[in-house]
């Protein structure tokens, strides 16, 4: 062909987990894979009310250009809410995005150049791995335990331009770090002089208690906050937001008037219409309530059918299991074999930076019925018995 590619669009890679999906649309297979909030939790009453009222009152505004800063009520919505959380924000350092994946690569393209180092998790999310990919940074991994990441590990991330975190039901490990780790991890960062992408999609999502406040809250302007109303309201809305320091906030909106001048207003003003008189507080717990049997059912499946020797967690909240199978198991040359038994889950190696663990998977609970985690996670275990 006559068009040239750049040497970052050679680095962009397709999602495993959105190909494994594919698989997943053929009739019978029990999906255990895509991280898909609950469509049965989606306010579909509310979300038609509010659009409603915005075609009737606001229709022309809505359906304008808007501000590239996003609808200023929704952000004065979002500061108030944070600063109830402990993190005292300001409206005009809040930036409505097109979904919190898009936070990930304004931040990446503002704060990363090519050969520069970018500190995650082991293991981390795949789409954040997939934002920064594209400009070219060295990505280091810390090592972490049940409680995240150990803070004497940072030293590998030193000089790195920012530790990407997900402190709050890990995607995909689960895990939910505790008060003493953030206290521990933000002394240790703040001694590096390391700033933070902290990231919290699914922070309302817990079971039984709520989360410690976010590390934010501790270092505010050493750390970009990603928020998103996916997995409270509904994804296809693509509406999250970042707060961010006040010294590199213009630079992040700069990118995002580049990227696609604003976030859908329309969307912006249901979200506001729907949220603004409290709805969530009523909302978000049926989805908790939801979410936590989906839990216990998965947790009695893997009790009940998984064969000797594989581990797992149990979450206490957000919407993944995390599974190690057997030393030697290899999750994604097995996969082929789960779909043709009817299931399929993410094999656990495209969430590592380096060093992949092959014999790990990823398993959401929150989308299939408990009856159909049950049949999923038989024949998962009845797959790898055959395979061992």
């Amino acid at each position: 062909m006559s068009f040239q590619l750049a040497r970052r669009a050679e680095r962009m890679n397709p999602s495993v987990i959105r190909e494994i999906l594919k698989v997943t649309e053929r009739p019978g297979i029990v999906s255990l894979a895509g991280g898909l909030p609950s469509p049965e939790s989606f306010p579909v009453e509310a979300m038609r009310a509010a659009c409603e009222r915005v075609l009737r009152d606001t229709p022309k505004e809505a359906l304008q250009y808007a501000a590239s800063e996003g609808f200023a009520p929704l952000r004065e919505w979002v500061a108030a809410e944070m600063s109830a959380r402990g993190l005292v924000a300001d409206a005009a350092l809040v930036l409505i995005t097109t979904g919190s994946q898009q936070g990930l690569d304004l931040a990446a393209k503002v704060l990363l150049d090519a050969g520069s180092g970018v500190a995650v998790e082991r293991p981390t999310y795949l789409g954040a791995l997939q934002a920064f990919a594209p400009y070219e940074p060295e990505v280091v991994s810390v090592e972490c335990d049940d409680d995240g990441p150990l803070p004497g590990a940072l030293s590998v991330a030193r000089g790195a331009r920012f530790l990407y975190l997900l402190p709050n039901f890990q995607n995909p490990s689960g895990r939910c770090m505790s008060a003493q780790r953030r206290v521990a991890l933000s002394a240790a960062l703040q001694a590096l002089g390391l700033p933070v992408v902290e990231d919290n999609p699914y922070g309302d999502l817990w079971f039984d208690s709520e989360p410690p406040p976010p590390l934010a809250t501790q270092r505010p302007e050493d750390t970009v906050y990603l928020g998103s109303f996916s997995k409270v309201l509904a994804p296809g809305l693509r509406l999250g937001y970042l707060i961010a320091p006040k010294a590199i906030f213009p630079k992040l909106l700069q990118a995002k008037q580049a990227a696609d001048l604003h976030t859908p207003g329309f969307n912006q003003r249901v979200v506001h219409e729907v949220i603004r008189d409290g709805f969530l507080r009523e909302h978000v717990p049926t989805v908790r309530a939801r979410y936590k049997s989906h839990r216990d059912a998965m947790r009695a499946a893997l009790e009940r059918h998984m064969p000797a020797g594989c581990r797992w967690n149990v979450p206490s909240g957000g919407m993944f299991f995390w599974v190690e199978l057997p030393e030697g198991m290899d999750a994604t040359a097995l996969l082929p074999k789960a779909v043709e038994r009817g299931m399929a889950y993410v094999p656990g190696a495209a969430f590592f930076a380096d060093h992949a663990k092959a014999n790990t998977l990823r398993l959401s609970f929150v989308t299939v019925p408990p009856q159909e985690i049950e049949h999923g996670v038989a024949l998962l275990a009845q797959m790898l018995k055959e395979n061992q």
